[in-house]
């Protein structure tokens, strides 16, 4: 997909101190994003569907946003003085395709129809992801114009909340900015995800004497992972940035998911075997994710400076 709305170039300074809505405010990528938002001095809004078992660093106001009206939104929105709205909610695990449109695509719909009833409108922080692209073959990385083939629903609803916020800024002169944020590890980290179901299965097997056996079809896909860290530092940057458009931010590089695997056994220190019933790598061109991220170091002076070995002690430890 080309371009959907020009660049800008950032001014990535904090302005000063922001009042910062956060949507899924209380999920694996929110939370950390509240914390790191009011350490810097900013007034921070999470939002979410339920009240947390575990507070969060910010003030949390119950609100289900793809099921409200987008004029409660606005009123919310006017109430607290926001001036800038990070979409970090969302879901695909455990939905039908219709439940995803409406944690999506419906989300987003209304957090535009309530920004844009707002004067002055506040910014809108994205978070996009990888599966908007699809796959590419092997080797080759995928740029920010690199034609979106999305090959799941969950990439193909994404792709569809970028487009949304394209043609609002060319309608309405919305300041947005979507990050394309890759396979994100680190501290909380789900139990559908790949990695949570291992940790799960580790925590629960230690101790048991004998080595767990972790049999899995195959490990053979190549994603680009990136530390949970790394990606709150990113969202940051971009909320408090005046850049534009669409960013890649992800590690930089395709990573085999039986080395991710292996990492998490290593950080977790409980012997066990990794066993694939097929072994074989898949063929080029179906297995390969891996985002060119020289645009956000560019112009958001972003770059990921976490190790992999550094995200699998974090995730293990918060286990």
């Amino acid at each position: 997909m080309p371009q959907p709305f020009a660049d800008e170039a950032a001014d990535v300074a904090s302005a000063g101190s922001a009042r910062v809505a956060v949507l899924g405010g209380t999920g694996f990528i929110g939370r950390p994003l509240c914390a790191a938002l009011t350490a810097r001095g900013h007034h921070v809004l999470a939002i979410g569907r339920r009240e947390p078992a575990v507070p969060v660093a910010a003030t949390f106001v119950p609100f289900d946003v793809s099921d409200a009206a987008p004029e409660a939104l606005a009123a919310l929105f006017r109430e607290h003085g926001v001036t800038c709205v990070i979409n970090a909610a969302g879901g695909m695990w455990g939905l039908s395709d219709e439940e995803m449109v409406h944690a999506n695509v419906t989300l987003v719909d209304n957090v535009l129809a309530a920004a844009s009833a707002l004067r002055p409108a506040p910014r809108v922080v994205q978070l996009g992801t990888v599966h908007e692209y699809g796959l590419t073959p092997v080797g080759v990385v995928m740029r920010e114009d690199t034609t979106a083939r999305p090959v799941m629903p969950y990439g193909e609803l994404k792709l569809r909340c970028t487009e949304r916020i394209a043609r609002a800024v060319e309608a309405d002169d919305l300041d947005a900015i979507v990050l394309r944020v890759g396979n994100v590890v680190g501290a909380g980290q789900p139990a559908h995800s790949l990695l949570g179901n291992v940790a799960d299965r580790l925590s629960a097997g230690a101790g048991e004497g004998e080595p767990l056996r972790l049999t899995f079809a195959t490990l053979g896909a190549r994603r680009d992972f990136v530390d949970l860290d790394d990606v709150v530092d990113a969202v940051v940057t971009a909320a408090e940035s005046t850049a534009r458009g669409v960013f890649n931010v992800g590690g930089g590089s395709g990573v085999a998911a039986r080395d991710m695997v292996r990492m998490l056994v290593t950080a977790s220190g409980v012997p066990a075997e990794v066993v694939e019933e097929s072994s074989t790598d898949a063929a080029p061109g179906e297995q390969w994710q891996c985002l060119d991220i020289g645009k956000a170091d560019e112009l958001l002076k972003w770059r990921p400076t976490r190790s992999l070995d550094r995200s699998m002690a974090a995730l293990w430890a918060s286990h």
